[in-house]
């Protein structure tokens, strides 16, 4: 009675290793890394003020943003997402200076540590925007050093590329590219889009690029507060002229926040939502969000990068950052990989795939669903093929045995 138990095992085995052979060739790749649950974003974990990135013009306000009372008390999911801490053992933006276009920032807020040049009105940040994204970008976190930025160690050049309220205006972002071409940044990070391109503008950022900067955009404004259902698709600027980076913000499944702007032509992704950074006033915290955010933390590895790798020129950083980013519809920003990555060729790591054209930023997170799907029915296929197997095995055995009991028939009868 042996022999057919060992075959059933034999049998059971096989069609085990056969179904396990499948599901690697059936389940696809996850389209994004596994999202981590926000440590803070207002709705859990503890509640912050929100950053404005522009004062309202209807409302007519006059006083800036005041200094928060609060502070984050764990890391936000953005800064796990990007490993900043590993990637800090490689490299931190030493010796990289950043120019900053957008609110300004206050040279003596708290974790940028005197590393603040702002000259004229580019130091008085009534907003406080500048100053949180320059946080993202070069913050050393303070007594938070959980809540470090992307290049703590990286010079931040301050120039306004907005008015007082935080306005965007082209004349004001031509001239502090020029501004940041003329100092020699290294990264030049524009946190504002335009609707219309502008010959001065597109002027400035190819002066810029040849004057060996990398240059990186938001892919967008703010979208209204009236909702974005009825724009169309558009092109903002300088996002949209050739070199620059353009970046779009996402959320924890990479999928983009509700009701942003639509537009194409993105090269990267990067967290911009629940972001926690200061302001220019005090030392508590704020949330903040949207495709400037996303901007702040590309430009940091734009720094970290050219520090790591001080050879290279501003189009192979720049190819660094995409081609080192995680794969999906949108590559998404990874900081650790565009500095930690042996490049195979010009700018591709080995076996690294390229999207043949950047298209709209979907939510990558249905990709576990497709796994999960994928999964069960391989499993179910394995089950049926394993019942099949048992099937033709037992049957005709009990069939012979008159379908008794395995063991019951092997005495003799007696009256």
């Amino acid at each position: 009675m042996r022999r057919p138990t060992r075959a059933a095992g034999r049998l059971v085995s096989c069609a085990g290793l056969a179904a396990a052979l499948l599901l690697p060739t059936a389940a696809p790749a996850p389209a994004a890394p596994p999202a981590r649950v926000p440590a803070a974003d207002g709705k859990k974990g503890q509640e912050l003020p929100g950053m404005p990135s522009a004062f309202d013009a209807e409302a007519g306000q006059a006083a800036c943003t005041p200094a928060s009372r609060e502070k984050a008390k764990k890391q936000d999911w953005s800064r796990q997402r990007l490993d900043l801490d590993r990637l800090h053992r490689h490299g931190t933006g030493a010796g990289v200076t950043v120019a900053l276009i957008g609110t300004g920032v206050a040279p003596g807020a708290a974790g940028l540590d005197g590393r603040v040049t702002a000259p004229g009105a580019a130091g008085d940040d009534c907003v406080g925007y500048g100053t949180f994204l320059a946080g993202l970008i070069a913050g050393s976190g303070g007594d938070s050093p959980s809540l470090a930025g992307v290049a703590p160690d990286a010079e931040i050049l301050a120039l306004r590329g907005t008015d007082q309220q935080g306005r965007a205006d082209a004349g004001l972002v031509a001239a502090a590219l020029r501004g940041a071409s003329e100092a020699r940044a290294e990264v030049i990070a524009v946190a504002v889009a335009l609707p219309r391109r502008d010959t001065e503008l597109t002027r400035a950022v190819a002066e810029a690029r040849r004057a060996g900067a990398v240059v990186v955009a938001a892919a967008t404004p703010d979208p209204p507060r009236g909702g974005t259902d009825e724009i169309p698709s558009r092109t903002y600027w300088p996002a949209g002229e050739p070199g620059v980076l353009s970046v779009a913000d996402m959320l924890p499944g990479g999928a983009r926040p509700d009701g942003s702007l639509p537009t194409t032509g993105i090269d990267l992704a990067a967290p911009g939502a629940g972001v926690v950074s200061g302001g220019p006033r005090g030392e508590g915290h704020y949330l903040g969000g949207g495709a400037s955010v996303a901007t702040a933390y590309a430009a940091g590895a734009a720094a970290v990068a050219r520090g790591a790798h001080p050879g290279e020129t501003p189009d192979a950083v720049a190819r660094r950052l995409t081609a080192t980013a995680y794969p999906a519809d949108i590559p998404q920003l990874d900081p650790y990989a565009a500095v930690t990555a042996v490049l195979d060729g010009p700018g591709d790591p080995a076996g690294a795939e390229r999207a043949d054209a950047p298209v709209t930023v979907r939510d990558t997170s249905a990709a576990d669903h497709v796994t999960g799907r994928a999964t069960l029915f391989v499993l179910t296929g394995s089950a049926g093929v394993l019942a099949a197997l048992w099937a033709a095995f037992v049957l005709p055995r009990a069939r012979a045995r008159g379908w008794r009991p395995a063991g019951a028939g092997g005495g003799t009868q007696t009256d």
